[in-house]
């Protein structure tokens, strides 16, 4: 018997342990001693059948059991209660987590976004010619009189002329006579053939 006695109080400390988990008491399966006997399942099941129970007793007249059924159901809808809130904190704690970080990590984009674009800004700000405080804007003539030199004014600077091309030489096609009359003056420089 002391035995016994052990391994229920082992199941009810790992009982315990499992309470802090509100999905485990949504999915979890009970044991329920009523008044009928013992009715096991989760406690929408536990639920339901003591509903059903105190149906059946209202429907045979008996007020007291209607009433008994009626209250243990009742502890089984707390109990489902209480971990469906819970569960639903739990989630908008999440959703407000989630939320967070997106915002932390938009910020993080759009002020590297920001960077970028300064640098960029700075670059290019940077390859623009800087111009002293007391520079002239408008170069003048060299005659000093705070005229603005003109395109016009500017002397003009000689052309060059493209240089002529020059003409491909064709090749001189020699008529047959030209031919023959050359043969006759070359016939005293040829060997002659034996």
């Amino acid at each position: 018997m002391r035995s016994s006695n052990k391994s229920r109080s082992r199941n009810k400390n790992r009982n315990r342990n499992n309470n802090n988990n509100p999905t485990n008491v949504v999915n979890r399966v009970f044991d329920s001693s009523g008044p009928e006997g013992k009715v096991r399942g989760t406690p929408q099941q536990i639920i339901d059948k003591y509903q059903m129970l105190a149906r059946d007793a209202q429907l045979s007249g008996d007020r007291v059991a209607h009433e008994n059924f009626l209250q243990h159901a009742e502890h089984y809808v707390r109990l489902l209660g209480d971990a469906q809130r819970e569960i639903d904190a739990r989630r908008e704690q999440q959703d407000a987590q989630r939320q967070q970080n997106q915002q932390s990590q938009s910020n993080i984009k759009s002020e590297q976004l920001t960077d970028k674009h300064n640098q960029v800004l700075i670059d290019t700000s940077s390859e623009q010619p800087t111009m002293s405080v007391g520079a002239d804007i408008f170069p003048t003539t060299k005659d000093e009189t705070n005229l603005v030199e003109t395109p016009e004014s500017k002397p003009e600077k000689p052309v060059k002329k493209p240089a002529p091309r020059k003409k491909a030489s064709k090749p001189v096609v020699a008529s047959p006579a030209d031919i023959v009359a050359e043969a006759t003056e070359n016939k005293g420089d040829a060997p002659e053939v034996a």
